[in-house]
C-alpha cells in the first residue's frame, strides 16, 4: 500500500540576524540554513494495516504524510502509494485516499455538515444509495445522527472532529493518513473517535496511518509502531517488542497484610509506598529473584507484575534519540 525509499525532505531557511542593523543587512543579504525534516526514511505498509507513525514534535511526521498524500514535493528518495507516485496528484490516486489533520478543517464553518457532505458527494462521483448507505453507517458509528443538520461553528470541538472524520471517509478511501485526529478532545470524544476507527477498519479492511501523541490512540487501534526523530527512522516493529527493547525495569505491584516494609529500596526503585501498598521497578531479569526475597521475608496479600506504561518507554525512544543525535 505504501513503499518508501530513502524519502527526504529539506527547506532552506532564512535566519534573521539580531537588532536593527542586522534587520537592515538582511535587506540585501540574507543568511540561510538548510533543515532536513525527513533524512532518508524507508519503509512499507501493507494493505489493511493499522500503523502508529510516532515521533516528538518536529520529528518529522506531518511532513512525511505531506509528501505521501502529494501535498508537497520530497528532495529525495521516491515513495509509491497505492501504486502512484504521490506528488504526480493524479486523479485516481486521489480518489482512494484521505488525510484527516486534527488541526485543519474541510467542512465549512458557517453550514450544516450534511452540506459539506453532499458537497464531497459531488466532487467524488459517489453514486446516491452508496452516499447515503455510508452516511447513515458513519453517523452511527458516531452518534452524531442528529448533529449533521447543525452548523458546524456551533458544535463542539469534539462533535467537529467526527464530522471531519465522516468527510473523510465518505467516499470509502482505501488509505486513511491521520494526523493528531484526537488532539485537545476530551477522553469520552478520544474514546468514541477510537472505536469508529476499530469498527470502521473491521468492516472495511481500511489501511490506517496514525500519528498521534496520545498513547491510549496508539494502544486501542495499532499493533505496529513506526518511530522517527530529527527526520530518521528509529524503530520500526511490533508495539509489542518496543516495550521490550526500549525498556530495562518492569512494575511490580505488591499489597502486604501489614504495612508495607521500607527496606525495598535494595530491590529497584521505590515509586510508590502506602500503608500496605508498594510499587518498584525492578529489572527485567530480576523479577524472580526479589519475588522470591520479598515473599520469604514478608507476609503479601497480592501481588502483581506489569508492564511500564507506553507514553513512559516512548519518551525514552525519544530520550535516547536526542542523546544520539546531539553527540553526532
Amino acid at each position: 500500500m505504501i513503499e518508501a525509499a530513502g524519502l527526504t525532505k529539506t527547506y532552506r531557511v532564512a535566519q534573521k540576524q539580531a537588532g536593527v542593523l542586522g534587520a537592515m543587512r538582511g535587506l540585501f543579504r540574507r543568511e540561510y540554513r538548510e533543515v532536513r525534516a525527513v533524512d532518508g526514511i524507508s519503509f512499507r505498509i501493507e494493505p489493511g494495516e493499522m500503523v502508529a507513525f510516532l515521533g516528538p514534535n518536529g520529528a518529522g511526521k506531518t511532513t512525511t504524510l505531506k509528501m505521501l498524500s502529494g501535498l508537497i514535493y520530497p528532495s529525495g528518495g521516491e515513495a509509491k502509494v497505492l501504486g502512484y507516485v504521490p506528488w504526480q496528484r493524479a486523479d485516481a490516486f486521489r480518489r482512494q485516499f484521505a488525510l484527516v489533520m486534527g488541526q485543519k478543517n474541510q467542512l465549512w464553518w458557517d453550514l450544516p455538515a450534511a452540506d459539506s457532505f453532499q458537497l464531497l458527494r459531488e466532487i467524488y462521483a459517489i453514486p446516491p444509495a452508496e452516499f447515503r448507505a455510508t452516511l447513515d453507517e458513519l453517523t452511527g458509528l458516531l452518534g452524531v445522527e442528529k448533529l449533521t443538520r447543525q452548523a458546524v461553528r456551533e458544535l463542539s470541538l469534539g462533535e467537529r472532529m467526527k464530522m471531519e472524520l465522516i468527510a473523510a471517509l465518505l467516499h470509502s478511501p482505501r488509505l486513511l493518513l491521520l494526523d493528531e485526529p484526537t488532539i485537545g478532545l476530551d477522553v469520552v470524544a478520544q474514546g468514541m473517535i477510537q472505536k469508529c476507527l476499530r469498527d470502521y477498519h473491521a468492516r472495511r479492511g481500511v489501511t490506517t496511518l496514525l500519528t498521534s501523541h496520545y498513547m491510549r490512540d496508539v494502544e486501542a487501534l495499532c499493533d505496529r509502531v513506526i518511530v522517527i526523530n530529527h527526520g530518521h527512522l528509529i524503530y520500526d516493529g511490533p508495539l509489542a517488542r518496543i516495550v521490550e527493547r526500549f525498556s530495562e525495569t518492569k512494575l511490580v505491584k505488591l499489597q502486604f497484610e501489614a504495612d508495607a516494609p521500607d527496606d525495598l529500596g535494595r530491590f529497584g526503585e521505590v515509586v510508590r509506598l502506602e500503608g500496605p501498598f508498594a510499587e518498584v521497578k525492578v529489572g527485567r531479569g530480576q523479577i524472580a529473584t526479589v519475588l522470591a526475597a520479598v515473599l520469604d521475608r514478608h507476609s503479601v496479600a497480592d501481588v502483581s507484575v506489569e508492564e511500564p506504561p507506553l507514553e513512559e518507554v516512548i519518551s525514552r525512544v525519544f530520550e535516547e534519540a536526542r542523546a544520539g543525535h546531539d553527540a553526532a
